[in-house]
């Protein structure tokens, strides 16, 4: 049986624009859902809190226990199936995932890839109904996919959506979801960091993926068949959903083991792809048509051979698509779109509207989070030691 939980590789080499990512090198594994929180202005981290009594620790655990029973009715589990044909017992599913309820028409938040080969889709509630799904739509860039089940609203339990600009490092976490089949499953940990980014799962035009952006950290347990699960806050917000771990430890059957470094895509993405797959079926990221090197291949000896000086901060300009909205506002790149190595010559991206930009994540960040196709933009480069804006019309990826 197919339990989801998608594989990424352990060494990230180089990113390609909103987003394309360049070759990984080790392998991992994955899990995901839906807006991009802005990541170019983080507010400071939260005071460390003092540690708490025994009668403290007491009352924690009452609270999870409290906020298991409330969170639980809206999360599913999702079993699918293939097509009827000749030897194939159709009787058993080929997959697993999770899912969780967000309204009372009967919209459930998964992964697409946890439906993506499925010929029928069951829904199993934690009050028993289960119901046959349709899916609605799906977007491969967040690997969000949205169904509809046809069942009474008393028996529909959504969840309520939380912001994720507002999670932080050190922030209590759980996940609800349907690990190997153990449907109600709860783990829980903490976000161990912000602003990761992960490929999507659709190839760019040059054939690398493009990347998703913002992605929350966590060590809360997270194995196959949490994919599309809800990540929850203390609050009972779901603040992620829950898309990919990394691991190099597998199991005898050869599903990926937890090793306490999960993914989940930020719930501010639901609040802008989930409205148009319903309506839609699909949705249009913003695109500008480069590519950058990753913030871990930035070092010392990276910027003295692209010719920069040792205190650079920005997104450098690796490539340039040939017709995309950053060649047709004049932005450069250093040289080839095939990995010809590191060139110098590329822009340097300093801000996108005034906004500064650290990192190429930064970069996804905001054009995820604070545009739209369609949108004019204006972007300050450092060109040959000088400050340049340009203009450029945001696109759609291709």
């Amino acid at each position: 049986m197919k339990r989801t939980v998608p594989v990424i590789a352990a060494a990230m080499m180089f990113l390609a624009a909103l987003g394309c990512t360049m070759p990984f090198a080790a392998p991992a594994v994955l899990e995901t859902v839906p807006t991009l929180s802005s990541a170019v202005a983080r507010p400071s981290q939260p005071s460390v809190p003092t540690a708490p009594s025994a009668d403290g620790l007491a009352e924690h655990a009452g609270d999870l226990v409290a906020l298991y029973q409330q969170v639980d009715p809206g999360v599913v589990a999702i079993w699918t199936f293939a097509a009827v044909s000749g030897a194939t017992d159709t009787s058993m599913p080929i997959g697993q995932g999770s899912g969780f309820v967000i309204d009372t028409q009967g919209h459930i938040v998964t992964n697409q890839h946890v439906v993506a080969d499925a010929e029928e889709i069951e829904v199993d509630f934690p009050s028993g109904v289960r119901a046959w799904a349709k899916v609605l739509g799906t977007d491969l860039d967040s690997d969000l996919a949205v169904l509809k089940v046809d069942i009474p609203a008393v028996e529909l339990f959504p969840l309520p959506l939380g912001d994720s600009d507002q999670v932080r490092v050190g922030e209590m976490v759980i996940a609800i979801g349907n690990p190997f089949g153990l449907s109600g499953t709860m783990t829980s940990g903490i976000v161990s960091a912000i602003g990761r980014t992960l490929d999507s799962e659709r190839a760019a035009p040059g054939g690398q993926p493009f990347t998703s952006g913002d992605i929350i950290q966590t060590d809360a347990a997270i194995n196959p068949g949490n994919s599309g699960g809800p990540l929850i806050n203390l609050r009972g917000e779901v603040i992620g959903v829950n898309r990919a771990i990394r691991t190099e430890s597998f199991t005898v059957t050869g599903d990926a083991a937890n090793s306490g470094v999960g993914f989940a895509i930020p719930v501010n993405i639901i609040k802008r792809v989930v409205p148009s797959l319903i309506e839609s079926g699909r949705y249009d990221y913003p695109y500008l048509g480069i590519s950058s090197l990753s913030q871990s291949t930035l070092n010392l000896n990276t910027l003295k051979q692209l010719q920069l000086p040792d205190n650079t901060v920005g997104v450098y300009v690796t490539c340039v698509t040939d017709g995309g909205p950053a060649q047709k506002a004049g932005l450069r790149g250093a040289g080839r779109c095939d990995n010809g190595g590191l060139l110098p010559g590329g822009d340097l991206i300093l801000a996108i509207d005034g906004h500064p930009l650290g990192t190429f994540n930064d970069l996804i960040s905001y054009l995820v989070s604070s545009t739209q196709v369609g949108q004019e933009i204006v972007i300050t480069v450092l060109r040959e030691g000088k400050e340049v804006d340009l203009t450029l019309t945001v696109g759609a990826r291709p």
